[in-house]
């Protein structure tokens, strides 16, 4: 089995979920949008839409936007297992009739709150959690779609649509990392007012806790697709 996995930048990959995709017996292979061939995208086992700096709104200046999200909807209306992360999860959004616009920016650790469909899925292990949450836009969910998290600042945070599951937050990232994340986005943490210093402090207290949530979703997750 093939896990596909697209990155825009190259620090925002499967992070903790890497090791537990490849338990699960799949080859991993990462593509890079702007770069690589990104049509794999469509057949592939299982595919992961991962995050980047740039939104839905920015097709004009990035055009490789439009053609994941055409990948995405031919992906997921086949039925085939998908899961979008972050700017992955906004691409499905306007892919399957949502939309995307600009929001309440939430950089940092924070938790979400499950709504009552979460609680017998695999959101329920981000119960109480630490989740990174990097994001300055706000989904509305497509048609048909259930929401399974919020914020107070944001009221979807993760959703389901067919086959795929959209995760507004950072549930793959890994802390033990968390410096190339401060120093890739270092313009818009200046930018947002965001000190770094306190950042990397607070990833030090979570990380542990963080990525032992967000390895039990995807594991929860990818046992339900294959029992």
């Amino acid at each position: 089995m093939r896990c596909v996995a697209v990155r825009h930048v190259a620090f925002e990959d499967l992070g903790v979920w890497e090791a537990e995709i490849a338990a699960h017996g799949y080859e991993v292979a990462y593509l890079d949008a702007g770069v690589d061939d990104l049509a794999p995208l469509v057949d592939a086992d299982l595919a992961v839409m991962l995050g980047g700096p740039i939104g839905v709104g920015d097709v004009e200046a990035y055009p490789i936007l439009a053609t994941e999200m055409l990948l995405l909807r031919e992906r997921v209306d086949a039925g085939r297992p998908t899961v979008g992360v972050c700017l992955g999860a906004q691409l499905i959004a306007a892919a399957m009739g949502g939309s995307v616009a600009p929001g309440v920016p939430e950089i940092g650790w924070g938790r979400v709150d499950l709504a009552e469909a979460a609680e017998r899925t695999p959101l329920a292990r981000l119960e109480g959690a630490p989740i990174l949450h990097w994001h300055g836009d706000a989904i509305t969910p497509p048609p048909g779609a259930t929401v399974l998290a919020s914020t107070p600042a944001t009221p979807c945070q993760a959703f389901t649509v067919g086959s795929a599951l959209a995760l507004q937050f950072h549930a793959e990232a890994d802390g033990e990392r968390i410096e190339q994340w401060l120093i890739g986005h270092s313009v818009e943490l200046a930018a947002r007012g965001v000190d770094a210093a306190g950042l990397r402090a607070r990833t030090a207290e979570v990380a542990d806790e963080a990525a032992a949530a967000g390895v039990l979703l995807i594991r929860d997750w990818l046992r339900a697709l294959q029992s």
